[in-house]
Order: structure tokens, then C-alpha cells, then sequence
């Protein structure tokens, strides 16, 4: 259900919040005021008035805590363990304004947010990474040694198999669910969507995260999921913007850099989020990368007034919350310390300085900044008057706190598992099929060979998948390669502050793993080969494993019929040999492989679309229907 208090963006801006640039004044005559805009005005001058009461009783170190957020699990925590102490002792003594949690189960995550709201001397903003809904960051895990699955939030196909179902309904339903889970966990802004219009095959960090490559595309997505969040009482954010998806660099590691002209972004990478803003969304989430046509200093965009303020701010009329990436990332960092990066961001015009690494030097570069008189006391002051008349929209100053027992009641219930299911079956592409081998049409006592490709801590892939299979294959052969590192692969690699992010050599099928794996195939009625590597964090998404072209020349070299199937990398045909059959399910969750094994098995229809190109093998909006 809509919350009546969760106002639109227009409004809010009307109210004079201080980053808003006003449009240039238009004559015209008085118009009577309805009922509604009176009240919706009204309720706007109630935030504000809140934040500015505030305001007024904060010190300069207090309103610079209000805009640094840190990182925090949502693993369980007893009381007294040293990781539960320490995150809440920079709540309690820096006085932060917000958090953004990550991984852990539903339950524990509405405890830890509680007990740190609690904590808090001013209720937090509590944000989060929700791209695929709230199972994003919300699953229960896997109990070792018995492999039992712990339930969890709901998960939505990534980004691109949205794409690929080309229904605006699905989007706004992925909203909506987000919401409505987010919101009973303790979470008042999701981190999503991903408005990067990915056109480069060769992206290793937005990839499947993107709608796709089409900038239509990715605005209509982009629109509907805004709205589905932001009408069940969620902040959404779009990034990262001006856009990060034709790049070849990894912003972990290093400045990435989009070198194209102004007329190219204009018509492309900064169409989503134009159409973002135009439809209302509330926060924005910036790109560590480098934009020549729009900075000439070789500025990370986030650090950028050019950018942040000029483009975004008056350009664009973007009035929301604009919200750093990882500001411990070494694509902004580089050579700059955390004071000298965290003074640029603010300068640049952002709201929030997410994921410093010290977020006690943060705070006291802004309150030194002041002092010295490179700041103004009245730019922390716009900052933090949006953050405060949010925390008043959510009704913080009353409750900040979430019902516990109500939890179970919203999170990953039979309701909203639905549109996931439908997204997940509506998403699956099949990108090519030669021998019209789709439905399968073999005997139930044929030989299926089911090979795996996933890493070693991946304990879901493959499950739900050869579960279905074998319900029609009795006799399904599974088995699992796990790449293994190729420590030649780790020489050069880049060294320095990599921002938390960990380094992940060229993954390899060992030799002797693919000998075994051919040998076990051998005489098949036909193999599946299941990819579930993602991109890695130092190569393009398009280069495969190593040792998948090997299993699939030597499947090959035995006459055998081969059915490829990604699940995680969108671009893994391109530089392998070609199969009979290449199926795309968008996503590594088990509602994909179910979705995946049934379109196969001809137990549900497919009509999935390509949102991008496949260069040499299929054209944007290609997929055979089945």
C-alpha cells in the first residue's frame, strides 16, 4: 500500500529545499489551491520545520556526522561481540547520520538496525544494495555441513533478464516488493536502480546490473521501478551516475573512464536518469569514474562540481539526495587522502559520504574545513536539512523502530515470491538453437549429463536446476567443476588501496577436471554445461573461465550435443566455441534454475528477448520463442 505522507520530489522542492535550483520565473495567473496540494504543502512545511528545529541544535561536528554513513553486516550479533561493539561506537560517539547494511538474514537484520537505532541520539537513515529486490542483501544463508538452505527475502532476476521480459509491470512489481520487504527489515532507501545503459560487452562491474544496452530500455525499467519503490514508502536511488556502463575499468580498483563526446552521453548514458528525474526519484548515487566531455581535469565524476553540481544539479533539476559510492573505492581515491576526498565530494555537491574508510577523519575534515573557511557552514546546513526532513517523512521522530514479529508477515511471503517466479520464467532467453533440440524431446531413461561451473562458496548453483531436470531425467548425471586460481593470473595485479575489494585472479578449470568431466559425459544423449562465474573483479565479463572452451571442444570433438546455459554472465558465448543451444536466465537463485530447467523440459513457454547485442552471434531484442 502507497504511504500518503511519502511525498513526490516536486513537491519537496517546492517546499525550498537548498540544493533545488529554482526554474526561471513564468507570469501566470492565481490559481486556487485544492484540498490536497493544501495539505500536501502542509505536510511538507512539517518536515522542514522539523529538520530546521533540528538544525538549530546541532554543532558543526554534529551536522558533518549526519552526513557520513558507514558499512555494517546484518549478520546476528550478540550484545557484547567486539564486531557489534565497534560499529555501534561510532554511532553512538561520532553520531553518524546513517548506515548502509549488508549481507544477513531478515531477522537479523531488522535486530541489528533496531538496536542501533536505538543507540542513535538522532534516529539513522538506514540504506542498502537492493538490486534484485530485498534478497539482495537479505538471505538466510546455507547451514554447513548439511547444505540446508535458510530461507530468506525475496530475489528477482538481475536488472538485464528484466530487461529481457520487456514488461514495465514486472519492474514496478520488483518496486514494490523491494519496498515493502526493505521497509519491515528497518531499511528506508535502496540503493537501486542501476540506470547504467550497459553497451560495452566488456564491463566487468555493471554487466547483468544494467537493463540493458538500449537507453529506451533501460528509462522505461528504470521509471517503473522508481515508482514501484517510491509508492510502497521506499527511497529510491538511481546509479551511478552520469553512467557507468561503457567502460572497461573496474571502479574498485581504479578511476574508470567513459571517453566518448557530450552529444554521445547526452543521447545515451544520461537519458535513464533524466527520465528518472523527471518521474520523481528521490536519490542518486554517484560514478567513481573519469568524463572527459564533462570534466577535463581527470576528476572522478563523483568529486566533480562540473558534474554533481552543474549537470545534475542545475542541468538536470535534480533536487534528491546524492549519495557518494564507496568512498574507500580506489577508483575515487587514487592519491588523495579520506579528508581531501571526503572535502571534494562535499564541494562537488553530495548529501552523504558512504563507506568512508575512516569516518572519524571525514567528520573532522568538514569541521576543519569550516574552521579554515574553505567550507561554508550554510553548504553542510543544505545537506543535512534534506537529510533530516527525510528522517521526518519516514516518521523517525516518532518510531524509528520496526515490529520484529512482523517480519515474517512481509518478508519473502507465497504473495510476493509470485512476480518473482513470473520475472525469473519470462526472463529466459534462448539465444540460439540449431538442431531444434528446445523442448528436450529424449526418452526418460536417456543419458543427461549435467555439468556445473561455479565457485567453490557457490553451494546453491546447480540445485534448483538438476532438481527439475532430474524430475523428467531420472537418471541425470551431475557434476560440478570448480574453477580454481591460476596464480600466473595475479602477477601485475593492482596493487594499493583496492577499497575493501578483493582482487579475484582468471578463474580456471583444472585439466584434470575437464579430462574427468568428458569422461563422464562420454556417450551422453546430450550435456548441459551451467555457467554460474560471473564477471570477475580484474577482466572483462566476456572473457570466460578457463577451461570451458576445453570441455566444450572436447564434447564437441565426441559428436555430443551440447546445451550451454549462463546464469550470471550475459556475454559468456562470446569467446567460447558454438553450442547447439544457448539459453540465458539472468540470475544464479534458485526461482532462474527452476525457471531455466522448466523452459528446457517445454513446461513453460519462452519468449524472452535479447536487451543487448551478442556481437557475432545474436542482435539486440533477438530470442527465439518457444
Amino acid at each position: 500500500m502507497a504511504r500518503a505522507w511519502f511525498l513526490p520530489l516536486s513537491t519537496l522542492l517546492a517546499a525550498g529545499c537548498a540544493a533545488a535550483v529554482a526554474r526561471p520565473a513564468t507570469p501566470a495567473a492565481p490559481a486556487a489551491t485544492s484540498p490536497a496540494a493544501a495539505a500536501a504543502a502542509s505536510t511538507v512545511r512539517s518536515h522542514t520545520a522539523w529538520a530546521d528545529s533540528v538544525l538549530a541544535t546541532l554543532s558543526v561536528r554534529q551536522k558533518a556526522a549526519q552526513m557520513v554513513w558507514v558499512w555494517t553486516l546484518g549478520d546476528y550479533t550478540a550484545t557484547d561481540a567486539p564486531q557489534y561493539a565497534a560499529i555501534e561506537k561510532q554511532v553512538t560517539e561520532l553520531e553518524l547520520g546513517g548506515i548502509i547494511v549488508s549481507v544477513g538474514g531478515p531477522m537479523d537484520i531488522a535486530t541489528k538496525v533496531n538496536a542501533l537505532q536505538r543507540a542513535s541520539k538522532l534516529p539513522l537513515l538506514v540504506s542498502a544494495d537492493l538490486e534484485t529486490g530485498a534478497a539482495f542483501r537479505a538471505r538466510g544463508g546455507w547451514f554447513l555441513p548439511n547444505a540446508i538452505e535458510l530461507g530468506g527475502a525475496t530475489s528477482f532476476p538481475y536488472q538485464m533478464g528484466i530487461g529481457a521480459t520487456r514488461d514495465p509491470k514486472l519492474a514496478y512489481e520488483m518496486g514494490r516488493v523491494t519496498a515493502e520487504e526493505g521497509r519491515a527489515m528497518g531499511i528506508h532507501m535502496a540503493f537501486a536502480p542501476v540506470l547504467d545503459v550497459n553497451n560495452n560487452p566488456k564491463n566487468p562491474v555493471i554487466s547483468a546490473r544494467s537493463f540493458g544496452e538500449d537507453a529506451k530500455l533501460v528509462s522505461e525499467m528504470g521509471i517503473a521501478l522508481v515508482k514501484g519503490i517510491q509508492e510502497h514508502g521506499m527511497l529510491a536511488t538511481g546509479k551511478h551516475f552520469p553512467g557507468h556502463g561503457d567502460t572497461e575499468q573496474n571502479s574498485h580498483l581504479e578511476l574508470s573512464r567513459v571517453n566518448v563526446p557530450r552529444a554521445r552521453l547526452d543521447s545515451v548514458e544520461l537519458k535513464p536518469f533524466q527520465a528518472a528525474i523527471d518521474a520523481g526519484v528521490r536519490g542518486m548515487m554517484t560514478f567513481h569514474g573519469d568524463l572527459p566531455a564533462l570534466d577535463s581535469t581527470k576528476t572522478a565524476a563523483t568529486l566533480s562540481r562540473p558534474v554533481m553540481t552543474d549537470l545534475l544539479r542545475n542541468e538536470m533539476r535534480f533536487g534528491g539526495l546524492l549519495v557518494t559510492d564507496a568512498l574507500d573505492m580506489n577508483g575515487v581515491l587514487g592519491s588523495l587522502s579520506m579528508s581531501e576526498a571526503t572535502l571534494r565530494a562535499v564541494e562537488a555537491g553530495n548529501d552523504v559520504i558512504l563507506m568512508p574508510s575512516d569516518a572519524k577523519v571525514s567528520i573532522q575534515a568538514m569541521v576543519d574545513a569550516v574552521a579554515s573557511g574553505r567550507l561554508r557552514e550554510a553548504r553542510i546546513d543544505e545537506s543535512v536539512r534534506k537529510l533530516l526532513a527525510a528522517k521526518h517523512e519516514f516518521g523517525l521522530h516518532t518510531n524509528r523502530f520496526v515490529d520484529i514479529e512482523g517480519v515474517r508477515s512481509k518478508v519473502g511471503t507465497v504473495a510476493n515470491q509470485a512476480p518473482a517466479r513470473e520475472a525469473a520464467a519470462k526472463a529466459i532467453t534462448l539465444v540460439c538453437d540449431s538442431l531444434a533440440l528446445v523442448p528436450f524431446k529424449l526418452p526418460r531413461q536417456a543419458k543427461v549429463v549435467s555439468i556445473t561451473v561455479s565457485s567453490r562458496v557457490d553451494l546453491s548453483a546447480g540445485r534448483g536446476f538438476d532438481a527439475e531436470l532430474r524430475s523428467a531425467y531420472p537418471n541425470l548425471l551431475s557434476l560440478t567443476l570448480t574453477p580454481e586460481v591460476v596464480a600466473e593470473a595475479t602477477a601485475g595485479a593492482a596493487a594499493g588501496n583496492t577499497g575493501g575489494y578483493q582482487i579475484t585472479p582468471d578463474p580456471a578449470i583444472l585439466p584434470a577436471s575437464v579430462e574427468n568431466a568428458l569422461a563422464i559425459a562420454r556417450g551422453a544423449d546430450l550435456v548441459l554445461v551451467s555457467s554460474y562465474i560471473g564477471a570477475t573483479s580484474n577482466t572483462a565479463s566476456m572473457v570466460p573461465t578457463k577451461g570451458i572452451p576445453e570441455l566444450l571442444n572436447g564434447l564437441r570433438t565426441a559428436n555430443t550435443k551440447v546445451v550451454l546455459v549462463s546464469f550470471n554472465n550475459p556475454y559468456l558465448q562470446l569467446g567460447l566455441p558454438l553450442t547447439e543451444a544457448h539459453l540465458l536466465a539472468w540470475s544464479p537463485w534458485t526461482a532462474s534454475q527452476r525457471a531455466a530447467a522448466r523452459a528446457l523440459l517445454g513446461r513453460a513457454p519462452i519468449t524472452g528477448k535479447l536487451p543487448i547485442t551478442l556481437p557475432g552471434i545474436a542482435a539486440f531484442g533477438g530470442g527465439l520463442v518457444r
